[in-house]
Formats: C-alpha cells, sequence, structure tokens
C-alpha cells in the first residue's frame, strides 16, 4: 500500500470521510454539496509526499474539518504542478495545524 493510501485510511477511520474540492466558491463537499469559505475551515493535518520516480508526483493531503463539523479530505500537488485556486484558498485559512 503506498504512503498516501495508507494515510487516507487512517484519516477514514478518524472520520475524515467527505472529499473536497476547491472551486471559485470556495470548498465544496461532495458529501453534503456544502460551500466553504476559507474562513469556515481548519487544517487539522497535512502531508507531503514524494514521488520515488518522478516529481510531478508530488502531493500534499489536508484533513479537513468544517465548522459545522464535516470532516474531509482534500489533495494537491506542490511546486509546480500545484493547482493555484487550491493554493490560493489554502493561503487564506487561517487555522492550520500540523
Amino acid at each position: 500500500m503506498s504512503p498516501i493510501v495508507s494515510v487516507m485510511a487512517d484519516l477514514t477511520k478518524a472520520g475524515y470521510v467527505t472529499q473536497f474540492q476547491v472551486t471559485d466558491k470556495g470548498l465544496h463537499s461532495t458529501a453534503s454539496n456544502k460551500n466553504y469559505s476559507s474562513k469556515q475551515v481548519e487544517i487539522k493535518h497535512f502531508y507531503r509526499f514524494e514521488g520515488e520516480s518522478d516529481p510531478g508526483d508530488n502531493s500534499i493531503l489536508y484533513a479537513i474539518e468544517t465548522k459545522d463539523g464535516e470532516k474531509g479530505t482534500l489533495i494537491d500537488s506542490y511546486g509546480a504542478e500545484a493547482d493555484p485556486l487550491i493554493s490560493k484558498f489554502i493561503k487564506e485559512v487561517e487555522s492550520i495545524q500540523k
């Protein structure tokens, strides 16, 4: 099992079951269909993964909890491959823990 899959499994066991996406309306929950602003979420943990053979495989996994208690994950690349919409949203989040 790859490291990211292992961490995702652990997060799922801890209740991080929603898949989030960043859109022009903010952080979108695919489970509840709600949109959240950067002020309505906390990043509880984040994990960086480096591809062994391809730098394009570099990714970051965010464990996110919303102010109304929804918990889930968001995955992005980092470095040159990062999604600018996700990067902008993450920079606006005030509460980031490791």
